[in-house]
């Protein structure tokens, strides 16, 4: 078979499949993507580049749609060149975010394009204008509005979506949602298992004690998205209730998502120039290689992740799977997973009182906590295991688009209920 993956930053959403697909050796996979050093053996790496950057001072309201058109043409013109020598894919699979899934039916007008639908923006109602520290404007509300148009002529262009939760697919207009499937891209629970963990050598030289209480938190990038202020503002209580407490937080200095500020500035400096906490147990580790995530991961004592209403991350599920205690947010992504003193615990994304109080309540009973780090794991390995249940769904997915057969869309198993 012949597969053709679109994703800017190869291998984005797509590493498991395929890894699966490579290694099954029966398949000549093409993956379209901009320039990086990431390399899946047995992919055909295939570079693209848009022609130019946005036009200058273009209205800010279609900037990312110029960007998109530009993205889509790229592409486009690397489909046309693949297609002159020779390969014509079976199916097409790419995120449809950035505008690079929306010419690729005209060049394979028969191959069935399943689409990437990651998050439909809206005025209400989940991210925007959900921190009131982050004041909203009318201008924010039109530029959303305006945001959606690749999104808009994307789904337009698929013939299926994929989302990865049911609360992001909720976010899509009604008349589309009959068709995106909800398979997450899944989590290896056999390499994320609970486990002790080695010695974990810190910023300032030391190693962690074995008696220390470990709290982690961790985000791509440390910003308000995934409640970094909350973190930090809630720290010196923590850290004065609790005297043998090391914090262990993992994250770059980048904006993934949301406001940026201005040159130069970053949201670590900014809040440790707000709040006054003890450096000596506080320790930034910057980004850090998967391996070692993993072990900040296998050293915790309790695990904090925080998030605007907005995409869920992987790190989240990863943190569960190897046995985290998870105080997340009660913010709807996190609570499709987690259901409070079932498998985590639950608190107010804006309370720092809460957040305390539920790292006191974890570390005053280890013992007690032990049923709800055994049923976070249960979570995973039931909903979200890579091997034996989002890879069948994804294979079984692609079996259907093929054979011209409209998917299986499943009723959502939700941790709390449908979508808020």
């Amino acid at each position: 078979m012949n597969i053709l993956f679109v994703h800017q930053n190869f291998p984005g959403q797509f590493k498991h499949i395929c890894r699966v697909l490579a290694a099954q050796g029966r398949h000549q996979v093409v993956f379209l993507t901009k320039p990086n050093d990431n390399h899946i053996q047995g992919i055909r790496k295939v570079v693209y580049t848009p022609s130019r950057p946005v036009t200058p001072n273009i209205h800010h309201y279609i900037g990312e749609y110029e960007n998109g058109v530009l993205h889509g043409q790229a592409v486009v013109r690397e489909a046309i060149k693949l297609r002159e020598s020779g390969f014509v894919p079976d199916v097409m699979i790419g995120h449809n975010g950035w505008g690079e899934t929306l010419f690729l039916k005209d060049v394979f007008p028969k191959a069935p394009l399943l689409s990437y639908f990651e998050f439909f923006y809206r005025s209400n109602g989940a991210d925007v204008g959900f921190d009131p520290e982050f004041v909203t404007s009318f201008d924010d509300l039109f530029r959303v509005r305006a945001k959606n148009s690749i999104n808009l002529l994307g789904m337009d262009a698929a013939d299926w979506g994929l989302s990865p939760t049911e609360w992001q697919k909720s976010r899509y207009p009604d008349y589309f949602r009959p068709r995106i499937s909800v398979i997450h891209e899944g989590v290896d629970t056999d390499a994320l298992a609970p486990r002790r963990f080695g010695q974990i050598s810190l910023p300032n030289g030391r190693a962690l004690a074995p008696d220390a209480e470990v709290i982690t938190y961790v985000s791509r990038n440390l910003e308000p998205y995934r409640g970094f202020h909350i973190f930090m503002r809630a720290l010196p209580e923590i850290l004065r209730r609790r005297p043998k407490a090391e914090v262990l937080v993992v994250g770059g200095d980048e904006v993934s998502y949301g406001r940026r500020l201005p040159p130069g500035e970053n949201y670590r400096e900014r809040l440790l120039a707000e709040v006054t906490i003890d450096p000596e147990r506080v320790h930034f580790l910057g980004r850090i290689p998967y391996d070692a995530f993993v072990g900040v991961l296998h050293a915790s004592s309790v695990h904090v992740y925080l998030t605007y209403p907005f995409v869920l991350s992987w790190s989240m599920l990863e943190a569960m799977s190897c046995g985290c205690l998870v105080i997340g947010s009660a913010t709807p992504p996190v609570q499709e997973v987690i259901r409070d003193r079932e498998n985590g615990l639950l608190v107010d994304f804006f309370s720092t009182s809460q957040i305390a109080d539920r790292i006191d309540e974890v570390l005053d009973h280890p013992d007690r906590m032990q049923a709800l780090r055994v049923a976070a794991r249960r979570t995973i390995v039931e909903r979200y295991d890579l091997r034996r249940h989002c890879l069948p769904r994804f294979a079984e997915l692609i079996t259907r688009l093929l054979a011209g057969q409209p998917p299986l869309v499943r009723a959502p198993a939700l941790a709390n209920g449908p979508p808020a």
